[in-house]
């Protein structure tokens, strides 16, 4: 987009989410920087269209947003302000109380983000640091999978994510097992460690059988260290007489399929785990919501040990006033870690 229909791709959005009505040509005339015609705007409003970015509830009515379009605004047109100091204050005095009770503290969050926002609040209490008994992968969806954890003291959760790319059933089945078999005892972020001392130890091994090999010239490094590296057989090493250097390319081979599954064990374990900042779901890209229309502007929140434990967020329509509500929700899910770690 060149300035003018950048502004104007603004200009509507900015109007759509402010009063909830389709915009036309005429009215944003009125405020262009620059003075154009009622035509020219209706022009870049018809590319914009064709861009999938607006859409017209009907024929002779304005554009409204699509939910590309939302998409793009908050992804890089969105204005920020700071948190407003009344905004500010409710949540202070909303969760300065002295209760030790951690399900009243969350229960407090939940009534002022909802009053504060006017949307339904959604607050997700703190994750679990319970030892894992059991863990269970299983593919919804091409780029969407459930993990069922199991934790010794007999609490479940369902977490949803995405899967590395290429994952299929039967090898998450394999993950499963792997992680299952070394999961008595250990938290996630446990297990995660294990995994990572796995890596490392087969990395040394390939390393020290290859040494010589590369040494001789029989084979060659490819991205070494990196996650596609690969050990190449060059054209002399295809005439192998030798019985040993045989054997230490099949060894490698073995090394380096085994180090590709805990590879991959390892990405699961981290995304079970891992969380971002703030993030906003608009329409169907948030499948709980998406029979809706609903947004969702989520933050999780972290402990003393800056591990993220919980979320915070507030549901509502697409048409939310995000420049206001994701600093609420950022500060909220600042002060509810902090609260958390204080009460630990």
């Amino acid at each position: 987009m060149n300035d003018r229909s950048r502004e104007v791709f603004r200009r509507v959005v900015e109007s759509y989410l402010d009063t909830g009505a389709p915009v036309g040509s005429r009215t944003l005339t009125r405020s262009m920087s620059e003075q154009v015609s009622a035509a020219t705007i209706r022009n870049v409003m018809q590319d914009l269209e064709y861009l999938g970015l607006l859409g017209s509830p009907h024929v002779s009515a304005g554009r409204v947003p699509t939910q590309l379009g939302l998409r793009l605004f908050v992804d890089g047109l969105l204005e920020l302000g700071d948190l407003a100091g009344e905004d500010r204050e409710k949540i202070d005095a909303t969760l300065g109380s002295n209760t030790s009770d951690v399900a009243g503290l969350l229960d407090s969050v939940g009534q002022a983000l909802s009053g504060l926002t006017r949307g339904a609040s959604l607050v997700l209490a703190p994750k679990r640091a319970a030892p894992v008994k059991h863990v269970e992968f299983v593919s919804l969806a091409q780029d969407r999978a459930l993990v069922v954890l199991v934790f010794a003291d007999g609490h479940v959760e369902n977490r949803v994510f995405t899967p590395p790319p290429g994952q299929t059933p039967s090898s998450m089945r394999e993950a499963a097992n792997f992680i299952n078999a070394l999961a008595e005892g250990r938290t996630l972020s446990e297990l995660a460690d294990v995994m990572r001392r796995e890596i490392a130890a087969r990395r040394q091994q390939i390393d020290a059988l290859a040494a010589d090999l590369v040494e001789q010239g029989l084979v060659l490094w490819q991205d070494k260290g990196e996650a596609t590296e690969r050990l190449i057989v060059r054209g002399r090493g295809n005439l192998l007489t030798g019985e040993t250097e045989a054997e230490d390319l099949e060894r490698i081979r073995e090394l380096f399929d085994d180090l590709e599954r805990k590879r991959d064990i390892a990405e699961f374990l981290d995304l079970t785990e891992e969380g971002d900042g703030v993030r906003i779901f608009i329409g169907s890209e948030n499948k709980l919501f998406s029979l809706t229309g609903s947004s969702l502007v989520v933050s999780p929140y972290m402990n003393a040990d800056r591990k993220i434990v919980g979320a915070v967020g507030v549901i509502g329509p697409t048409r939310l006033n995000y420049g206001r509500i994701v600093p609420i929700v950022d500060y909220t899910a600042q002060l509810v870690g902090r609260l958390i770690s204080d009460r630990a």
